[in-house]
């Protein structure tokens, strides 16, 4: 009974793929609690509302504690089911992730109320380190999470950008020292000082309390100026670059996986999957959703990852689950939707253009014959139900 409890805690707020939806509506309840966590901070420190509302504010304060201490000490307890981490020992396991960046997040966030029972300290101080609760963010939110995996990915193209600007920065700063250290002895005394100016000349920030006013520290300036609004743009370029690959590869990984949770290519090897997964699409629909309707033209076919959908056929609808796909008799005979299909429950499907169909078939015909044989009896089917055309 406890192993049970034990792994459903762990479905719901440490699985990746939150298949429960327990775990999505934790997920968004939890990103919820933070973000409102961070605007009571924030209200806090306007003295009208912070001096109205402060037993609220305390109140609400001691509920999120609660609320993070017990995910926490649940984390703390399920980790251990995370085999492929190593956290599988009772005790070294728990140990290692206790130390994990999320972990270290989750504990920080917290770690402030605890430390003011103990340490006589400024409250007032110790409320700024809430804002903390913000990073708790990074679990929850699959965009920081995106980011995150950017900023791995290209680390060693942002640090090649880092050092150069450092660079940049150290001759413009050098140079304009040369230029201005005779007229303006105060605010270019030394490189240091002048890597004020350098840096808000590189940056286009241009703050204008120090500037140059020697003409080759003027002309030279310029020259800063335009070179800094391209040397700023680099790691712009390096991060949009990035996402637009993490982004691709996570949306094949996503149909990857849909596409070999299908019957008919579970046979298939990883290669053919993945030309495969290149030419379905991924699609959520609602319920009481109609997909195809009797006698449309046929553009598509549909695999079913899951959900349930109606084929209305007469005089007992057919239940169609995940594992099968639909559509594929327009497709085979080029005629028009022999049926109307309806969404029982929230679907998600992958689609099959009509052209990319038989390129499929062309490149794969093993799949034909099992595509064939159930057109075949669905079609005595339809000519039961006196359906067809």
């Amino acid at each position: 009974m406890a192993e049970r409890l034990k792994i459903s805690v762990y479905n719901i707020i440490e699985a990746s793929v939150k298949s429960d939806w327990r775990g999505r509506w934790f997920d968004i309840f939890m990103m919820v609690l933070i973000i409102t966590n961070v605007i009571a901070v924030v209200l806090e420190t306007v003295p009208s509302l912070g001096a109205a509302y402060e037993a609220q504010f305390n109140a609400f304060d001691i509920f999120s504690v609660i609320i993070f201490t017990t995910e926490y000490l649940l984390r703390l307890w399920v980790c251990t089911e995370n085999q492929l981490e190593g956290y599988g020992h009772p005790i070294a396991g728990r140990l290692k992730y206790m130390v994990t960046p999320m972990a270290l997040i989750d504990f920080v966030a917290i770690a402030p109320f605890y430390l003011a029972m103990f340490i006589s300290v400024d409250l007032r101080f110790m409320r700024v380190f809430r804002l903390l609760r913000l990073l708790k963010l990074t679990r929850y939110s699959p965009a920081i999470e995106t980011f995150a995996a950017v900023i791995a990915s290209q680390k060693r193209a942002l640090g090649a950008a880092l050092l150069v600007m450092i660079i940049m920065l150290v001759f413009a700063s050098s140079i304009v020292y040369l230029f201005e250290k005779d007229t303006q002895t105060e605010t270019f005394a030394s490189i240091p000082h002048a890597m004020w100016w350098g840096l808000a000349t590189l940056t286009t920030v241009g703050y204008g309390d120090v500037t140059p006013i020697t003409p080759y520290g003027r002309i030279f300036g310029a020259f800063i100026m335009i070179l800094g609004v391209g040397m700023f743009a680099l790691p712009a370029g390096i991060l949009t670059s990035g996402f637009t690959r993490e982004l691709r590869k996570r949306d094949f990984v996503i149909t990857w996986r849909l596409v070999a949770a299908v019957p008919l290519f579970a046979n298939l090897d990883a290669l053919k999957i993945s030309e495969i997964s290149s030419q379905l699409h991924p699609k959520m629909v609602p319920p009481r959703f109609a997909i195809v309707k009797r006698g449309e033209f046929a553009d598509s076919m549909y695999f079913i990852v899951s959900g349930e959908v109606e084929v209305d056929l007469h005089p007992t609808p057919k239940i169609l689950s995940s594992g099968d796909f639909f559509g594929e008799i327009a497709l085979m005979k080029d005629c028009e939707r022999t049926a109307t299909i309806t969404t029982l429950t929230e679907c998600q499907l992958l689609s099959l253009e009509a052209h990319d169909f038989h390129r499929l078939l062309n490149a794969h015909p093993e799949l034909r014959a099992p595509i064939e044989k159930k057109m075949q009896l669905r079609v005595e089917e339809l000519e039961a139900s006196g359906q067809t055309h």
